[in-house]
């Protein structure tokens, strides 16, 4: 992706591309609050105008609101293309790679999206200097 193309022209088919589109919107990094940023993909593979910024208040949602988000979610699926799924970056002030709490939380809300049925793309996370993804084979291990 060139920074000529529109960042909703650019299909985002892979991890790398999902990961390009988040850079391109997040840089330059730096941050004074902690973000849960969500976007549908549509079956097009390309960025809908969907896109949700959830103001983190660095505590972690218990089962049942990791459940009542994917549920959340689920019900605005009905709002997106057919074939849309969902990705996530966690945005934080601080430097470094993920956390236990950002793993936590990723993995929470990722589990709560399943239960839902509702599907998601790799979660990313970025901080104050780093942009990385959070796979959730890797979540699952360490949470």
């Amino acid at each position: 992706m060139d920074d000529t193309t529109p960042i909703a022209d650019t299909p985002i088919r892979t991890q790398a591309d999902l990961e390009a589109f988040w850079r391109r919107l997040m840089e330059p990094l730096g941050f004074s609050d902690g973000t849960l940023w969500v976007l549908a993909i549509g079956g097009d593979d390309l960025p809908t105008p969907t896109l949700l910024e959830v103001v983190d208040e660095g505590v972690q949602p218990t089962p049942e609101e990791a459940i009542a988000f994917g549920a959340f979610l689920a019900h605005l699926s009905a709002d997106v293309p057919d074939g849309s799924r969902w990705a996530f970056l966690r945005s934080r002030p601080g430097r470094g790679g993920p956390t236990a709490a950002d793993r936590a939380l990723v993995a929470g809300l990722v589990a709560g999206c399943r239960d839902a049925g509702v599907p998601t793309e790799v979660v990313h996370l970025a901080t104050d200097d780093t942009l990385v993804p959070l796979p959730y084979d890797e979540l699952a291990r360490s949470a």
